[in-house]
This record gives structure tokens, sequence and C-alpha cells, in this order.
């Protein structure tokens, strides 16, 4: 299950328990609207409280990165998982964005924020 709000070109995403396919369209929807109407987006993806995620929203994941290479700007990714830290390291390879981890959410937001 995910959490998605939208403030400007700011897309904040926490997930909680298993990641699906149905909350990652939900997700590219979000992404979507935002980029129409505010261009370049901001990301933080709160991963604290994600327990899984399905093979099927890793390859949906790599898909959608690549198609939208560049239209994110910052992503901040929250987690202490240390397997995520080298995922959202890995994704630097499919868009051309400011990817950094924290695993304080307030940090992270402070740095999306800041021009």
């Amino acid at each position: 299950m995910i959490s998605i709000s939208t403030q400007g070109n700011l897309v904040s995403v926490s997930v909680l328990g298993e990641f699906t396919l149905a909350d990652f369209r939900d997700f590219e929807q979000h992404v979507l609207y935002t980029l129409e109407f505010q261009g370049g987006v901001n990301l933080l993806l709160d991963l604290r409280d994600m327990i899984r995620y399905t093979l099927d929203v890793a390859w949906e994941e790599i898909r959608f990165s690549r198609e939208h290479r560049y239209d994110f700007r910052k992503i901040a990714v929250v987690t202490t998982d240390q397997w995520l830290v080298w995922i959202a390291w890995l994704n630097r390879l499919f868009v051309d964005a400011d990817i950094r981890v924290f695993d304080d959410p307030g940090i992270a937001l402070e740095w999306l924020q800041t021009p």
C-alpha cells in the first residue's frame, strides 16, 4: 500500500507493507499529472515501512525510469535498508536526476526544497 501527496513539483510517496504493481500505477499517474502541470519532478520516496515489492514492480520501475529519464530533478530515498540503498545507487543508470539516500525524512525534504 502507498500514500501519495503532491505539492507543487514535489511528489511524496510512503510505502507501507508490500509495494504492488497497482500501487506503482497509482504512483505513475501522480508523477505524470505533476509533469503535465509543473514540469520537472522532485520525488520523496519513504521506504522505511516497506516490507517487500513484487518483481513486476521492479520491471515497471525500470521501464518508467527509462521513459522519463530527464523528468526528475531530485530524488530522495528514505531508508536504512542497505539493499535499497544499493538499488537507489543502481537507479542512477536510468534517470538523469540527483539521487540521494537519507535515514531522516525531514532532512530529505529539506534537501528537496533547496534550489
